[in-house]
């Protein structure tokens, strides 16, 4: 089942399967297609917690999930799950995390090809620079999808500056 999802950084389809979410894309626009109970169910849900995340209630999300990939893939996107709100990590730290210090590329392909974005938070990845690189949403959505997410005290004070 697929529905739509509008954000404060865009417009998003949700598609659930079998109880579970499945994909989170930016910008894929399409008709609500009607399925299952437990999938109307899984969206409502999904919804809630998106409303919750963006209106800055909660960083967190508790939903099932069933991203489809590798297996390699699914490793790389359960560390990006342990990613706490507001930090992020590098490439390198992933793989390094990983026990594939040399996988850093492999780790940026299944990042750019994680099915349910900000959920499987794929923008709190950088580069080794501390650059912010590569986000299928675009760099302005990453930007702000960290800014958001920063605490308040770690905000820049642009006044005093």
């Amino acid at each position: 089942m697929k529905t739509r999802y509008a954000s404060t950084i865009g417009e998003f389809t949700l598609e659930a399967s079998e109880g579970q979410l499945i994909a989170l894309a930016f910008d894929e626009v399409e008709e609500d297609i009607a399925s299952t109970r437990e999938d109307t169910l899984v969206l409502d849900e999904t919804k809630r917690q998106l409303d919750a995340y963006f209106a800055k209630r909660t960083m967190t999300f508790t939903l099932p999930l069933a991203p489809r990939g590798t297996a390699f893939q699914a490793q790389v996107w359960r560390a990006l799950c342990a990613i706490p709100s507001g930090e992020t990590k590098s490439y390198g730290a992933i793989a390094a995390g990983l026990g594939k210090p040399s996988a850093s590329r492999a780790v940026g392909s299944a990042n750019h090809v994680n099915p349910i974005a900000v959920i499987i938070p794929c923008h709190r990845v950088i580069g080794s620079t501390g650059k912010l690189v590569g986000y299928a949403g675009g760099l302005h959505r990453k930007a702000w999808l960290l800014a958001h997410e920063r605490p308040a005290e770690k905000q820049l004070d642009l006044v005093s500056i």
